[in-house]
Order: structure tokens, then C-alpha cells, then sequence
């Protein structure tokens, strides 16, 4: 019997470990060479592992089981037959999500049986009167459990209506699901929060705001984004011009494309521009090389083919590996105002947010403007509180004045057009 092992791939360099996400075949099952079999979470990204062999195939790995980078996973028998009308190896699902359990359905408190009521109405301890009776059976409360307050200690209709007060409504009474859902954290997701938390104890991180005049670049996406569109085969959005201000604000203040490792600090010649995308496994940030010497098609190009790759589940390691700064945009899900976190090992981050109409004073009159705060989040250990602030100016003059500053004062020159 020839049998292959299969093996755990590197996803990268510097990883060596995954988690078994979701196995997409059952143990037993003839798969077909290259079919997927299994996705795999990383710290960095969730990769597919395609069979290497066709056969039937021995699962050696629980889900939700963190592996070594060249564990053996599972077993793939090559010398087994392909069952007769087996149907081709469908294409991979995504896992369902499961469904948090459903509360077990309230039950009513029984109702207690009659008491019998002494023909001269005389009650012993405990005993409610008629009216007392009424509302506790119409409560579904025990008598027993009420302490009376009438003569020999009967159950009175006022005790009765204190005791059926948390039965009518009480803050401490509910009828609504009382079910949760206990759910493992993804290596990437355990990675991320470590990640994070790492940066706000171990950086001097600072924050400084400044709001942009988005009134140039509507005018300029309404005039050319059809004819952008049909020569160049994409859209032209908001995010190649954050770019470009991005870049050239970075070669104005190069201490903010820098890092620190230990007691150095490393600037660089490039500004490799990481983009924070918004994916099924959760935001993740690929990076656009040498984004200085883009234009913008190439910007929203670049852009939209990470984006899809993220969405898809198909980027790669090296493709989310680097970046000295990173623009995030949490606009597009109506932030209006946020203090973004640091990617480290970078420096700095850019948050843009939502476009609102909002007045402003403009050579001495009101006027109602798309107005958009950003936010830049720093490391106070290696930018000095003026860099920060003219970097931020120097990003609002490039949004403000696209033209002049961003286009060299010809926008079809600029966007190819």
C-alpha cells in the first residue's frame, strides 16, 4: 500500500505553527489531487492546504488543533480506488457558523390546589382570604411561601399583591434567552490581540487630529471616475489620493516612515504603504510596495487586487509582510472619530473617517462643506510632537488642494486620462 503523509507547509517565514481551522473533507474520504482539504490559521493569514495526492484520506489533526509547521496532518492512501459515481471534488464551503443553543422553554409555576375556607371565615396561619386566594392563583404563587400579615397570620389581599409584584415585572424577572456561546479564538485573532496589546504597553503612543476639505476630490471623482472607469477598467476612489498625500507627507517628515529596533533607529528610502481591508477572517493589512513612484491607477489597481484576495481567502504571507506606514478607514463603516492603533513595527498609522456636510467658515463666510476628520496615532519615542503635526498639515494640504499639490495642476495628465 502506498501511502503519502502529508505535511504542514511553511505559510512563512518566522511562522511555526498553525491551527487546523476547518478540515473540508470527512475522515475516510477519496479526494482528488489539489482538491482543498483544510483551511489553516496562521498568525498572520488563513491559507488553504490542497491534497497533494488523490486517495482516501486519514485525518491525524482535531480541529481547532494547533500543529507544527511540518506535522503530518493527515494520510492519504494513493493505492485506494475512486468509489464508482463519486461526484467530483465540490468546491469548499465556508464553515457554517453554529448556532448558539437554544433556552429550554420557561415551564409555569403549578398553581396550588384550593384551600377550603372555614364557613365562619375564621383562617389559620397562613391561609390567604378570597380576594388574598384570587390574585395568588392568577400569579401561579405558592400561599406557602407568602408571610401573612392578618389576624392569626392570615394571607391578605395586600400581602398578596406585594408578593406578586416580581411575577409582574420586577427587574430581576425575565423571560428572554439566557443561552451564550463559548468560541475558540483563531490564531490570527489570539495573535492580533496580543499584538495590540503590546503596542499600548510598550509604545509612547500619541494621537493628533485634523479635519480635511473633501470638496476637490468629489469634484474631481464626479467629473472624470466614468471615463477613469471605462479607460482603465477600475474605480477611481478615495484611497489613491490618501496615498498619494500619504507618501509625499512621509518624504517631507522621514522620521515618520521610520522604526525603532532597540537602541536604533531604522528610516527608510521607500514608503511601503500598508492598507488595512476588512476580510472574513478580520482585518488584515497587505501592503503596497514602493507606493511612492505609483500613479493612481496603479494605487486603485493595486488596491482593489489585495482587497479581492483578502475577501477571497487568498493572499499570501509576503503580501501582508512589511509596510512602513498604514492607512486604516474606518469611515466606511460610519466612524466619525477614532484614536487608530500602531501596526507595529511601523511608527504611525493614519485613520481616515466618514464624510460628513458639515459649515465651515471660509474667507470670512459659512459655507456648508464634505468635511472628514483623520487621526494619527504616533510613537512619541521617535516622533517629536512637531513632526506629528506637520505631518498631519502636510496630508490636509494634499487632500485641501489634490490639484496643485498631488497633480501637478493637470488632472488628466494625473490620472491618465
Amino acid at each position: 500500500m502506498s501511502v503519502l503523509e502529508m505535511k504542514v507547509p511553511s505559510p512563512g517565514e518566522s511562522i511555526t505553527e498553525v491551527e487546523i481551522a476547518t478540515w473540508l473533507v470527512k475522515d475516510g474520504d477519496y479526494v482528488e489531487k489539489d482538491q482543498p482539504i483544510a483551511e489553516v490559521d496562521s498568525d498572520k493569514a488563513t491559507l488553504e492546504l490542497p491534497a497533494e495526492q488523490s486517495g482516501v484520506i486519514t485525518l491525524k489533526a482535531e480541529e481547532g488543533e494547533v500543529v507544527q509547521v511540518g506535522q503530518v496532518v493527515c494520510l492519504i492512501d494513493m493505492d485506494a480506488a475512486k468509489p464508482e459515481g463519486a461526484a467530483p471534488a465540490p468546491a469548499a464551503e465556508a464553515p457554517k457558523k453554529e448556532e448558539a443553543p437554544k433556552a429550554a422553554p420557561v415551564q409555569e409555576a403549578p398553581k396550588p390546589a384550593a384551600q377550603p375556607v372555614a364557613a365562619a371565615q375564621t383562617y389559620a396561619t397562613g391561609t390567604p382570604s378570597p380576594a388574598a386566594k384570587k390574585i395568588l392563583d392568577e400569579k401561579g404563587i405558592d400561599a406557602g411561601q407568602v408571610s401573612g400579615s392578618g389576624r392569626d397570620g392570615r394571607v391578605t389581599k395586600t400581602d398578596a399583591e406585594l408578593a406578586a409584584v416580581p411575577a409582574m415585572g420586577s427587574v430581576s424577572s425575565t423571560n428572554g434567552s439566557r443561552a451564550t456561546t463559548t468560541t475558540k479564538l483563531s490564531v490570527l485573532r489570539r495573535k492580533i490581540a496580543s499584538r495590540l496589546v503590546s503596542v499600548k504597553n510598550e509604545t509612547a503612543m500619541l494621537t493628533t487630529f485634523n479635519e480635511v476639505d473633501m470638496s476637490e476630490i468629489f469634484r474631481i471623482r464626479k467629473q472624470y471616475k466614468d471615463e477613469f472607469a471605462q479607460k482603465h477598467g477600475i474605480g477611481l476612489g478615495f484611497m489613491s489620493f490618501f496615498t498619494k498625500a500619504v507618501t509625499r507627507a512621509l518624504q517631507m517628515y522621514p522620521d515618520v516612515n521610520a522604526s525603532i529596533d532597540g537602541d536604533f533607529k531604522i528610516n527608510y528610502d521607500f514608503c511601503d504603504i500598508s492598507i488595512a481591508v476588512s476580510g472574513p477572517k478580520g482585518l488584515m493589512v497587505p501592503v503596497l510596495r514602493n507606493a511612492e513612484d505609483m500613479t493612481f491607477r496603479s494605487i486603485e489597481a493595486n488596491i482593489k487586487d489585495l482587497a479581492t484576495k483578502v475577501r477571497d481567502g487568498k493572499i499570501s504571507v509576503d503580501e501582508m509582510t512589511g509596510g512602513t506606514f498604514t492607512i486604516t478607514n474606518g469611515g466606511t463603516f460610519g466612524s466619525m472619530m477614532s484614536t487608530p492603533i500602531i501596526n507595529p513595527p511601523q511608527s504611525a498609522i493614519l485613520g481616515m473617517h466618514n464624510i460628513i456636510q458639515r459649515p465651515v467658515a471660509v474667507d470670512g463666510q459659512v459655507v456648508i462643506r464634505p468635511m472628514m476628520y483623520v487621526a494619527m496615532s504616533y510613537d512619541h519615542r521617535i516622533i517629536d510632537g512637531k513632526e506629528s503635526v506637520g505631518f498631519l498639515v502636510a496630508v490636509k494640504e494634499g487632500i485641501d488642494n489634490p490639484v496643485e499639490i498631488l497633480m501637478g495642476g493637470n488632472e488628466r495628465k494625473a490620472l491618465e486620462l
